[in-house]
């Protein structure tokens, strides 16, 4: 097999993190939200037929001004990593809104505004900005049946994902994205279609395309939605060599320090973690105030258990700020260095000891 071309992304994230705790960016979704867009500016002059109040993905082509702002927004805070506003920018989520053929022009249009608004940053003081290509689980599973008569049926099978996959990161690469972020993972399997979709992206162009992964946690004992620990994700996805694994969403920091620690003992890759900010009220907001979200996620970086840091649901570029001002001048984590055993995963880590 002939050899890959290395990615100058990894090696330059890598040698940024090495110097010091790097920050990512925080929330699109509510974000976007709180400008009250109307239907019409979601819409624009496309002629779709679906109301497309919601898509935020597709605020690329109609009002890129939007996306584009969140993203000076959240540089001025003081992020290194730009995550694409294209979370459901794949043709399984965009058949909600009857936008399917658009995929390809949303991701491509989403990866150069961000790639040209990093490249300005970066521009002016000389400090890298990175780009990650957001791919999201789509709303279907793998893992599960969505028929509680039939636990066998599944709405797609392998080959359908991986290729709905592919697409998308060929895209978001094609617009200058640095990395493909498999994130809020809650199905593993979804997880491992996504890697496979790489690594055939990957042979295609004949280089390194790198990957961020990032798994969400849907009850307090610290599993997936497909009903795996922390542990057990990463010795399922270790073989993709991500630049990156880490948590995402789920809950606020104050539930997920058991589990930042299990990783960062676990992993001898970069931490990045971005957790919502605290858990929403009853009316659907999160109250959790900027200098509360950067003292709980700081308590990590003292503790030495992370190398990436920044928001999921309800952060705000003021949450982004915070947090990066608690960690600046703090150590970041030394990778782990786990002895070479034989890891293997069900829905818990098994490890075959000599």
């Amino acid at each position: 097999m002939t050899a890959l071309a290395p990615s100058q992304a990894r090696a330059a994230l890598l040698d940024q993190a090495r110097q010091r705790i790097l920050i990512t960016d925080g929330a699109f979704g509510t974000e976007i939200q709180n400008r009250k867009l109307t239907e019409a500016d979601y819409a624009g002059s496309l002629g779709l037929t679906h109301d497309q109040k919601g898509n935020n993905d597709i605020l690329a082509l109609t009002r890129p001004d939007v996306p584009e702002a969140i993203h000076r927004a959240y540089f001025e805070a003081g992020a290194d990593i730009a995550e694409t506003n294209t979370f459901s920018a794949n043709r399984i989520s965009q058949a909600d809104y009857g936008a399917e053929h658009l995929v390809r022009e949303i991701n491509l249009q989403s990866a150069a505004l961000a790639r040209r608004v990093a490249d300005e940053f970066a521009a002016r003081d000389g400090r890298p900005r990175f780009v990650a290509g957001a791919i999201g689980p789509t709303n279907k599973t793998l893992s599960l049946s969505p028929d509680v008569n039939d636990p066998g049926y599944r709405e797609i099978d392998w080959d359908f994902l991986v290729e709905v996959y592919r697409e998308q990161a060929e895209a978001l690469v094609e617009g200058g994205a640095d990395f493909i972020l498999v994130e809020t993972v809650f199905d593993t399997l979804n997880c491992k279609a996504a890697i496979m979709a790489v690594k055939q992206l990957e042979r295609q162009l004949g280089r390194e395309v790198p990957i961020m992964l990032s798994m969400t946690l849907t009850d307090l004992s610290g599993r997936n939605l497909s009903g795996h620990t922390v542990e057990a994700f990463w010795y399922a996805v270790r073989h993709a060599r991500p630049v990156t694994v880490g948590l995402n969403c789920s809950f606020g920091a104050t539930q997920l320090r058991p589990h930042v620690k299990a990783l960062a003992e676990t992993a001898d890759t970069l931490i990045m973690i971005y957790p919502n900010a605290g858990l929403p009220n009853e009316l659907g907001q999160y109250d959790e105030e900027p200098d509360t979200t950067a003292g709980l996620v700081g308590e990590w970086a003292v503790a030495g258990q992370v190398n990436v840091l920044g928001g999921c649901c309800g952060s705000t570029p003021a949450h982004i700020a915070a947090m990066a001002r608690k960690v600046s001048g703090l150590a970041p984590r030394s990778l782990a260095q786990p002895e070479p055993l034989t890891r293997l995963a069900g829905l818990e880590p098994f490890v075959m000891i000599k």
